[in-house]
């Protein structure tokens, strides 16, 4: 009888792979789109387990309480706008439109609106690259250029806690804990480790199926992809 590979066993909802989320602060997104400039006030840095980088609570004037990745120089007091007219400076919410060519910002919005999905990690940061008319050219992280609507918002300044990874772990045991607040798979076991039972690669006794083998030479269009089979084998002579 077969068993769930991991890839399944996640999606059942075993407590072992269940998320902690109920030890998460909130989810970290900005501030509801206005038609004015809205100014808050830093009332609390907190440390959530589900995000690499501490978060600030922002207390807006109309009301709303707001947590999102702190910026890298703030601290609790300062005071932060969100909205067009904005003063270009660390913690403050604009739209790409209006924030200068070379400047440094990170939770960026795929799309107006939704709140900030790209470059929220501790000490990430992209850069603005160009301006047209109706996008913004963005350099990610990864040194790749992306291309946003020029209404998606974005934090001024670069997320901190940039000096995460310069600690070690030290132990296995430590990362483990780690990676169990996240609700991340670790250590992750490669396919061809595990038993046949576990995985369709498992079972190392007979054949690798982990192996990287060539398409056969007779295989039809379809499946012929990825090594092909050589031509010859063998000594020349």
């Amino acid at each position: 009888m077969g068993k769930r590979i991991i890839q399944q066993a996640r999606g059942k909802g075993s407590p072992t792979y269940k998320s902690p989320g109920f030890r998460f602060k909130a989810d970290a997104k900005l501030k509801p789109i206005s038609k004015k400039l809205v100014d808050g006030k830093i009332v609390d840095i907190v440390h959530c387990a589900g995000h690499s980088a501490p978060l600030i609570r922002v207390c807006y004037d109309d009301g709303q309480i707001v947590l999102f990745a702190a910026p890298e120089g703030i601290r609790v007091g300062d005071k932060i706008g969100s909205g067009s007219g904005a003063n270009c400076e660390p913690g403050n919410i604009l739209p790409l439109r209006e924030i200068p060519e070379g400047t440094p910002i990170y939770n960026i919005e795929s799309q107006p609106g939704d709140g900030g999905k790209f470059c929220k990690t501790s000490g990430g940061f992209a850069r603005i690259a160009a301006k047209s008319l109706k996008t913004v050219t963005v350099v990610m992280p990864s040194k790749s250029q992306k291309k946003f609507n020029n209404d998606c918002r974005a934090v001024v300044g670069i997320v901190a806690g940039g000096g995460r990874t310069e600690k070690p772990f030290l132990k296995a045991g430590t990362k483990m804990y780690k990676m169990r607040s996240k609700n991340k798979l670790y250590p992750r076991t490669s396919a061809c480790a595990m038993n046949a039972v576990d995985h369709p690669f498992g079972n190392t006794r007979s054949a690798r199926k982990a192996r990287n083998k060539g398409a056969s030479k007779n295989a039809p269009p379809g499946r012929k992809v990825g090594s092909l089979w050589p031509k010859r084998t063998g000594k020349r002579k």
